[in-house]
């Protein structure tokens, strides 16, 4: 184990930047996971980190001895020094160190959803684990898209990223290498979504674009679609958010395919 003490340490500034600044990730080459169930789930999809970074306390613990047997080099530094790097409220006490490597590929026939310039990490990170709950195994970021591996969007994501394929930073001609109907969401136009689920009219083979959450998806992609959805709100209220849009959606086209 390398102890580490000083908050001018190389390593701690680089671990600051990550746990801190959203893009930092692209720089640097590698992401920072913190916490016990965020760790855990990257190891059950046979993720390894690069390194194992422990609070003090931890790992004077006997609890650090599954952390300890993973192989990788081991960082240990006070709890005080652990709390000014994290990015959360209550320090988890222990974290990853992932290698970050941008994927550049779109798999044409993997069910997918596009993000269109979705400015929200929360969204972003609520609409990776649906797509991951609901069989969607490729999501595609648009640019202008929250980093998909910023801190933020990796807590709200709580592991989805480790099963399913991402690539972020795309153009619209990009999406010229999909073989598959893109449908895309609207407020006010469209079939209703659970007409085209009774009728068996909604795709279940498909990629579904959402849009930012002030202005939707963008023209140009409703004009590429095959498709575009709407949901009956009997309640009357102007949209749904587009996590909530995004889940409803997505778990149609699953069930829909049963």
């Amino acid at each position: 184990m390398n102890l580490i003490t000083s908050r001018d340490n190389p390593l701690v500034k680089t671990l600051r930047r990550l746990a801190q600044e959203s893009n930092a990730y692209r720089k640097l080459g590698q992401f920072w996971l913190e916490g016990d169930h965020l760790c855990r789930a990257a190891l059950q999809r046979g993720v390894r980190p690069a390194r194992v970074v422990l609070a003090q306390s931890l790992a004077d613990n006997a609890q650090a001895d599954e952390w300890l047997r993973l192989d990788v080099p081991v960082t240990v530094m006070p709890d005080e020094l652990f709390a000014r790097l994290s990015g959360l409220e209550s320090p988890a006490r222990m974290g990853f160190v992932m290698a970050h490597e941008a994927s550049l590929t779109i798999e044409p026939d993997a069910p997918t959803v596009v993000l269109d310039r979705l400015q929200d990490a929360g969204n972003v990170g609520a609409i990776l684990r649906c797509a991951s709950a609901f069989g969607f195994r490729q999501v595609l970021a648009m640019q202008g898209t929250a980093a998909l591996w910023s801190h933020k969007v990796l807590r709200a994501g709580m592991g989805a990223h480790f099963g399913l394929h991402l690539t972020e930073g795309l153009q619209e001609n990009d999406l010229d290498a999909l073989a598959l109907p893109l449908v895309t969401t609207s407020s006010h136009t469209g079939p209703f979504l659970h007409e085209l689920l009774r009728s068996g009219t909604l795709p279940t083979h498909c990629a579904w674009v959402l849009g930012h959450e002030g202005q939707g998806v963008r023209q140009s992609l409703v004009a590429r679609a095959s498709l575009q959805v709407r949901i009956a709100q009997p309640g009357g209220e102007e949209s749904l958010n587009v996590a909530t849009a995004a889940a409803i959606c997505l778990h149609a086209s699953a069930t829909g395919a049963l």
